[in-house]
């Protein structure tokens, strides 16, 4: 095909020829269906209508909302549908461990069927390149390593004959390498558990096309003032409210922007208004905390000026920095005034002191609640003799100070951290200390902690194929023999599971019921006493003393057994009783009451003491763990670590743990954690609770903000140094409490 340019007028370039101008492009517009091209003496350029390239034709048809959705087939990226990862095979994952050799099993997929015939192919490739199998993968040459990882396209004799003769073959063929044949298989498998088995040396890498943007190339070619809509969504959040504060537009682009700049402002104000102004737009929600999410869903609401609407919030503080809470306060205080009722199950000693009425249940927990202790305005609670939180709060029962100076065992160095937003910093933890890692929200606290250190800690002592966070080598790792991260997930999932079982308590249970002079003369094993075992549990329900009844479309129901009426065993086993109780009343029993009842067997009533020692006394042994809150499931597992006889070189790392916690459980968690320095080891807690903060022996706070000036080390030393540090707002929280 041919261009045809057809000169519509001849025009100079005067004020008074600006209607003739027009008229002219109008004409060259019709007759050329949106192209014009307009010439002078210096140079021509071309213009078009089209939303085309006027040079090489390229069109990317009409901007509208969906062009830069990566969730409409319109705007996501083709090469990722719009994920921006690709699930690829990742070289450390396939070679966890890089001492050892081929021969040795080095290439974890490779090393288990099969295996003879690819190390002889590998044999083959190791002839014709020049490297032996015995090497270790540490010590082959860059040259080699990629050869076999990603294969070469040289022609190689392959021979293979098997240990028992019976079958051998051979061809000439280029060798496809180990990452290429591991992706064939798992794109070719039809089998789903060697899909599954295959994704664990899988890993998202960035898609190569839109370099993990998401978009198509079109969409991320739309630029306002020099940045995409995938390079603004990168910002935090408050440096994207000032990306939209200081665009520069001309008078006409403000006025049409105006409305939606407007919109943006305001949604973003109410992210920053709760303390989220450290999040990046395009965070995935699967990374955000509980709070964080929480904190999102009420900005929305802040957005939608809704009145007459009850907001129930549970714990919306979990998470948040002392000052980000004057922020949080602000937010729910807008909500009331825009007459709105807020209700919130708080913990937090700021939001109580700043509601207009309080609600304390009680007096104690579990079968010892369930209460209204007090009613009415913080005023009134002060003036209250029932209840524990107005002790608390007018100052009566403070969370006292453990006095012993300890002194440190070592030191564990974590040298260049530089995952997400931290500043390539040396961090040094001092052994057999209580630490506490503070810090604003967003900080990097949990990067450090949870990304680098735990995980570089469990792929050092448990051969874990997790990869850590990027830094450059951890120091001091001789000093400490395991590390146990202690969190608030559940200790179970099903009925079955109880603190008995987790604790080691009930296997002493069973001993001593089938060692009763019944059981012998009944021939009944251990096993006769396990409702897991059918010998000696009900028929009905099979030992889980419910039954399960599915609710289609709803969550499942749980209703009692009606042959053993929730006993969970068969009436021979029920017959045998110690000190006229069967197995079934003593899963009944609260941990204090079995206490009193196994106070002369030592092995049962030392595992019962330490989580009557950790504040649990009111559980009963046989409770479900899937109703044990998730503070209770932390102090379950702590007990059990206190029950164990420990070297005194374990590293404890707790993640918020007095999330859910009333003053009073803090100062249970408080002895209990302190109890395990005291036998040697190291506990470290990321953590924004001030009581725990005060009474930790060493303070490492992250800084000075959260996002992208976060990342660096503000200040290291005793809660009395950090007081004293400048630009710690830690610091100058903790200053107020530890006058």
């Amino acid at each position: 095909w041919h261009n045809i340019e057809i000169v519509v007028d001849r025009i100079q370039t005067e004020k008074s020829e600006r209607s003739r101008l027009f008229e002219a492009i109008q004409t060259a517009i019709k007759a050329s269906k949106g192209d014009v091209m307009i010439s002078s003496e210096k140079s021509e350029k071309i213009f078009s209508q089209n939303n085309a390239c006027p040079y090489c034709g390229l069109t990317i048809g009409e901007l509208e909302p969906r062009t830069f959705s990566f969730n409409s087939p319109f705007g996501m990226c083709k090469a990722c549908n719009g994920l921006g990862v690709k699930m690829e095979f990742d070289e450390d994952l396939v070679i966890p461990d890089k001492s050892k050799s081929i021969l040795d099993g080095a290439i974890v997929p490779w090393s288990g069927r099969f295996s003879a015939f690819r190390k002889q192919a590998l044999r083959a490739v190791g002839k014709k390149f020049g490297f032996d199998l015995m090497t270790p993968i540490e010590k082959i040459s860059p040259k080699h390593l990629k050869i076999i990882l990603h294969g070469s396209d040289d022609l190689i004799d392959f021979k293979y004959k098997s240990k028992s003769g019976d079958s051998s073959w051979q061809y000439t063929d280029a060798f496809e390498g180990v990452l290429v044949n591991l992706q064939r298989s798992f794109m070719e498998t039809d089998s789903e558990s060697k899909r599954e088995w295959l994704k664990q040396f899988m890993r998202d890498t960035p898609c190569t096309v839109c370099h993990g943007k998401k978009l198509k190339p079109e969409s991320l070619a739309v630029k306002i003032n020099d940045k995409g809509i995938m390079d603004v969504c990168d910002l935090s959040i408050d440096h994207c409210y000032d990306f939209f504060s200081t665009l520069k537009l001309t008078e006409n682009e403000q006025y049409i922007a105006r409305d939606v700049l407007k919109e943006i402002k305001e949604r973003l104000e109410f992210l920053m208004n709760v303390g989220l102004n450290y999040l990046t737009l395009n965070r995935l929600s699967s990374t955000l905390s509980g709070g964080e999410s929480q904190r999102i869903r009420l900005a929305t609401q802040i957005g939608s000026n809704l009145t007459g609407v009850l907001y129930v919030l549970d714990e919306p503080t979990i998470g948040l920095h002392q000052r980000d809470n004057e922020r949080l306060i602000k937010t729910l205080t807008k909500l009331r005034d825009l007459g709105n009722t807020v209700i919130v199950v708080e913990h937090d000693e700021e939001i109580m002191r700043n509601s207009d009425w309080i609600v304390d249940l009680g007096p104690g927990a579990g079968i010892h609640g369930g209460n209204v202790v007090f009613e009415g305005t913080v005023k009134q609670i002060l003036h209250s003799n029932k209840s524990v939180t107005g002790d608390y709060l007018k100052n009566n029962s403070l969370i006292k100070l453990e006095g012993k100076i300890r002194n440190r065992s070592g030191t564990l160095i974590i040298k260049g951290a530089s995952e997400n937003n931290l500043k390539n910093i040396d961090v040094e933890i001092p052994l057999g200390l209580f630490v506490s890692v503070t810090g604003v929200s967003g900080s990097g606290k949990s990067t450090l902690i949870n990304d680098i250190l735990l995980k570089s800690l469990e792929n050092h002592f448990y051969k874990s194929n997790i990869k850590s966070g990027s830094h450059s080598e951890i120091l001091g790792l001789e000093n400490i023999d395991k590390v146990i991260a202690i969190d608030q997930s559940p200790i179970g999932r099903t009925p079955r599971s109880n603190p008995a079982t987790y604790i080691g308590a009930f296997t002493p249970i069973r001993e001593l019921y089938a060692n009763t002079e019944l059981a012998k003369e009944r021939g009944y094993s251990l096993g006769q006493f396990s409702f897991n075992v059918s010998d000696g549990r009900c028929f009905a329900c099979e030992g889980d003393g419910v039954k399960q009844i599915e609710m289609q479309f709803l969550s499942d129901v749980y209703v009692k057994c009606d042959e053993c009426k929730g006993k969970r065993y068969n009436s021979e086993t029920l017959s045998v009783l110690y000190k006229g109780k069967n197995i079934s009343d003593v899963l009944n029993m609260t941990v204090y009451e079995a206490l009193q009842f196994f106070e002369n067997v030592p092995s049962i009533k030392r595992k019962l003491q330490t989580v009557f020692d950790v504040g649990l006394g009111y559980v009963k042994l046989g409770q479900s763990s899937t109703t044990l809150s998730g503070g209770e499931a932390q102090r379950v597992k702590l007990a059990s670590e206190l029950s164990k006889r420990g070297t005194g070189k374990t590293f404890y790392i707790l993640d918020e743990p007095t999330t859910g916690l009333h003053f009073a459980d803090v100062q249970k968690l408080l002895d209990v954690l302190n109890r395990l320095v005291n036998l040697g080891n190291t506990v470290l807690v990321i953590e924004h609770n001030l009581d725990v903060i005060k009474n930790s022996d060493w303070l490492i706070d992250l800084g000075p903000e959260g996002g992208d000036e976060g990342g660096k080390i503000v200040t290291v030393g005793t809660p009395e140094q950090v007081t004293k540090a400048p630009g710690s707002y830690t610091g100058k929280y903790l200053k107020k409490l530890l006058r």
